[in-house]
């Protein structure tokens, strides 16, 4: 007798391209689980621009045509492949990255990219975690090195990376200054972490926060968009400040002299970078959080897998981030 094979929903890539290229297709074979992997039903999927940057084919790595996006589901384990004994079928589940593609009603994951799910946090918020959490504290403690009593400036603190942020820096004890570029996204900075706020669309915002730092300049800046504000960057830096590139969508032109008198540094963020070591690391620190309560993802716009081109679009060109934009599967 000739077993059924299994099709389920997923958004596939055929070319590089536009925010059109992602397809829904309702016919892709189930992805079974090999050794020490996972199969995950997912419920929720995190929305990266990195995912729009791989997507258009100008990224750094380039994933096998055809593909499905997606690298931080959220969901329960379906089924187990061989040798896996630290899950069980029905754990709740989050990823950092996937083997088949997280747009999709089902991924499959290597089991040293899955994490417990802990009861508190919902799906949604799940698929939040990995990018913009691991982000936050590659960039703030690994690279930034960033201590207790210092001024941090966490540009764009209203998207996923920045709320991810703004929660971090407090819990370890730095003055957290954001900006965001509506009045929803100031507020949810202030919920999230961050002790002043800054409109980074009117004209003088970079000499209130010059202000508000007593002078003294900031010791560490998170940056999500560098190709705008990195020459800003450098004149706002204290004494030994550090500017962490952690976005970027083109060139621009510094002067280097910026960084000379003040002894300042850039450094850039990858987390295709991370040793197991810094993994594992991230991940520890990341639990303490949600286990003391301040890691907790703030969710914003959700789309179904049918709106993954709108989705797209939105992710680049929004009006201002609201939280963490997720699928909801």
């Amino acid at each position: 007798m000739t077993s059924v094979m299994r099709l389920i929903r997923a958004v596939r890539v055929i070319e590089f391209g536009g925010p059109d290229v992602l397809k829904l297709h309702t016919d892709v074979p189930l992805p079974p689980p090999e050794a020490n992997q996972v199969l995950i039903k997912v419920h929720a999927c995190g929305i990266n621009p990195v995912e729009t940057y791989i997507r258009a084919g100008v990224y750094a790595r380039k994933p096998t045509l055809p593909y499905t996006p997606g690298t931080d589901v959220s969901g329960v384990i379906e089924d187990l492949g061989k040798d896996v004994t630290s899950f069980k079928k029905g754990d709740r589940v989050f990823t950092t990255s996937t083997v088949t593609g997280g747009y999709a009603e089902y991924t499959v994951a290597s089991v040293d990219t899955v994490y417990p799910l802990p009861d508190q946090l919902s799906f949604k918020q799940g698929a939040a975690i990995s990018i913009p959490y691991f982000t936050a504290y590659r960039a703030l403690i690994h690279k930034a090195s960033a201590k207790a009593g210092e001024i941090i400036l966490v540009h764009g603190a209203s998207g996923g990376v920045g709320i991810a942020a703004c929660q971090l820096a407090r819990a370890h004890g730095l003055r957290v200054f954001g900006t965001a570029g509506t009045p929803e996204g100031l507020n949810l900075a202030l919920a999230n972490g961050a002790h002043k706020v800054f409109n980074h669309r009117e004209k003088d915002y970079i000499d209130k926060i010059q202000e508000a730092t007593g002078g003294d300049g900031v010791n560490v800046i998170l940056e999500m968009l560098s190709n705008i504000n990195l020459g800003k960057d450098l004149q706002l830096l204290s004494t030994g400040g550090r500017v962490i590139i952690i976005g970027c969508r083109g060139p621009i032109e510094i002067n280097p002299r910026d960084t000379m008198a003040k002894e300042s540094s850039i450094t850039g963020v990858s987390l295709f970078s991370a040793t197991k070591e810094d993994w594992r690391e991230s991940a520890a620190a990341l639990f303490a959080g949600m286990e003391a309560g301040w890691l907790k993802p703030r969710i914003g716009p959700e789309y179904p897998l049918e709106k993954a081109p709108q989705a797209h679009v939105d992710i680049i060109k929004g009006a201002g981030a609201t939280g963490k934009m997720v699928f909801v599967i």
